[in-house]
């Protein structure tokens, strides 16, 4: 059975990437009154902006009220990754190797689900960080959760004057 968030986001990556736009992920959370969160960021690198989150926010509504994947009463969030952004896609690992992350796995990897240290990178699609107690390698499937940690080494390469591809 396909949960409802992959549903969404099958939904609607195909339009976000023709506005120019990159789905980053797709979450619902809560309980009477839940929330959808889409999160997305422009294909070009540039920052997002409130008219950004406007438009898409404006596609989605749209979509969603034509297939009704959800059943029931809920609020659309639309919002960027932020600098401390989540890692969702292979690509992400890639993209922000070198930097320090949280990530917790869906099994336990050497007596843990835990683990914070440097990311070194995604290669056959294993992720590997090195923490203070050694490497970890970490099969892509098998992070439930990654996140950047939010320090000045990752405010300096967020500055408008570095941007990273």
């Amino acid at each position: 059975m396909i949960q409802v968030q992959d549903r969404v986001a099958r939904l609607v990556e195909g339009p976000l990437e023709e506005m120019g736009y990159e789905l980053v992920r797709v979450n619902l959370s809560g309980g009477s009154r839940p929330v959808l969160q889409v999160m997305a960021e422009r294909a070009d690198g540039a920052p997002m902006t409130v008219e950004d989150c406007t438009g898409i926010s404006h596609t989605v509504s749209l979509l969603l009220d034509a297939e009704d994947p959800i059943a029931g009463a809920y609020a659309l969030e639309v919002s960027s990754p932020g600098i401390d952004r989540p890692l969702t896609r292979a690509r992400d690992f890639e993209r922000y190797a070198g930097f320090e992350l949280r990530m917790e796995t869906r099994e336990l990897v050497q007596g843990r689900r835990r683990f914070r240290g440097r990311l070194k990178g995604i290669a056959q699609g294993q992720v590997t960080v090195v923490t203070d107690e050694g490497e970890v390698t970490v099969p892509f499937e098998g992070v439930a959760k990654a996140r950047l940690v939010l320090n000045d080494e990752l405010i300096a390469a967020a500055a408008p004057d570095r941007k990273r591809s």
